[in-house]
């Protein structure tokens, strides 16, 4: 028998017992679906992470203070003093592969507006300190190298501090005040969410670092400095340079740890890609189980069908039909049964995935080779799960199948 006509035969007998077929497919369908729903969710977490850490800066290298022992107590990340301005002026101008460097230090203050006050996060930066983060204005711009010199009071915003101290009103050139110091907004910035480790990165305010330092600290050292490379290629030489340039700087002899850390964003990015790729596989893995269950499914109800079509099968073999054709007609069925379920669990999947994008707000991201994978799979359990019953069906001794009641 030819291929089509096998087929044809296929479809009659699973038309035979359309409740049976659908059934035994719905195993299929929730497992397609379910690697399809799951991997959608995986790769969309893992792009949305993607986006946090490039929200973060361009090309972006993070200078932080070190770890600082006092006796037999050590203390974290940040405690070290001797990160400086002038350590930023040198990797400026010492430094070919950076384009831009902004010194940073950071305390929490309560910030006042008229009847409303808000405890944030005063960080003070340089000038080029949104270039290098790539943060775009709402309102205003900037403040100088002027401001900085002058250590001028002058505050940038962001959304969350926008929202909690000036609703309904447009705080560009209105005055603040940070502890008790007077401080006029210039610029309010673009709102960016949470960052890849769950800090909301609108909720801060920048001011110059001089003036952070002179008028609201009192501390000439910085807590970290953010670089900008000239490209992603360069980050890699950049924080070698970085390096190199100060332990120079803090004359610090080799064999002995470093009063700073040089974090690359790129490696970051690396390692954030890995976890989400792990996290991909184990969700696609996991739903993959309930395919399998859907296989096992196909297999009792080809069983089921062998015993119930005995007589049939010796009727076959007696006017000429031979083992291959009747091993070739029951695997087709187990073959048509698990790749309708594979096309119909595809349109499931897919509307899983933009059901618990529209209910949970994820991001989802449905993926062709996910979808052809599944398919494959689906096909591939078919033929896995329906030989055992094709095979006990052809090895029927014909007599006794024309015998059996």
């Amino acid at each position: 028998m030819d291929l089509a006509a096998i087929v044809r035969i296929a479809f009659r007998a699973l038309t035979r017992n359309k409740l049976r077929s659908t059934l035994t497919m719905l195993g299929i369908i929730i497992g397609v679906g379910a690697v399809i729903a799951m991997v959608a969710v995986g790769q969309g977490a893992n792009e949305q992470m993607q986006e946090r850490i490039a929200s973060m800066g361009t090309n972006m290298l993070f200078v932080m203070a070190g770890s600082h022992q006092q006796g037999a107590v050590r203390l974290g990340w940040g405690q070290t003093k001797t990160l400086t301005i002038a350590d930023a002026d040198a990797i400026a101008k010492q430094i070919p592969t950076v384009a831009a460097v902004s010194p940073g230090a950071e305390v929490s203050k309560q910030v006042i507006f008229g009847g409303n006050n808000w405890g944030t996060q005063i960080n003070g930066v340089g000038p080029d300190y949104f270039g290098v983060r790539n943060w775009s204005f709402a309102e205003g711009g900037p403040f100088s190298e002027q401001a900085v010199r002058m250590d001028e009071n002058v505050a940038i915003l962001g959304q969350t501090v926008v929202a909690n101290l000036f609703p309904g009103i447009d705080p560009l050139g209105q005055t603040i005040r940070i502890g008790n110091l007077p401080f006029t907004v210039i610029g309010t910035l673009q709102p960016r969410g949470q960052s890849g480790m769950g800090h909301d990165q609108d909720d801060v305010v920048y001011i110059p670092i001089t003036t952070l330092q002179k008028k609201i600290t009192g501390q000439d050292w910085l807590q970290w400095i953010v670089v900008s490379a000239i490209s992603k290629q360069a980050t890699a030489t950049a924080q070698q340079q970085i390096t190199a340039l100060l332990h120079q700087r803090h004359r610090i002899p080799p064999g002995q740890p470093d009063d700073f850390a040089v974090r690359n964003m790129a490696d970051i990015e690396q390692i954030a890609n890995a976890a989400g790729t792990i996290m991909t596989i184990l969700l696609g893995s996991i739903a993959s189980v309930s395919l399998l269950v859907g296989g096992i499914g196909i297999m009792n109800i080809m069983l089921v069908s062998v015993t119930e079509r005995t007589r049939e099968i010796g009727i076959r073999m007696a006017v000429g039909a031979t083992e291959e054709d009747v091993q070739s007609q029951f695997l087709v069925e187990a073959v048509v049964l698990s790749a309708l379920g594979g096309l119909v669990g595809v349109f499931f999947g897919v509307a899983c995935s933009w059901l618990i994008s529209a209910l949970a707000k994820w991001q989802v991201d449905v993926s062709s080779v996910a979808v052809i994978g599944a398919l494959v799979f689906s096909g591939a359990i078919g033929i896995f799960f329906g030989f055992y019953p094709a095979r006990k069906a052809a090895r029927l001794d014909p007599i006794e199948a024309l015998r059996y009641e």
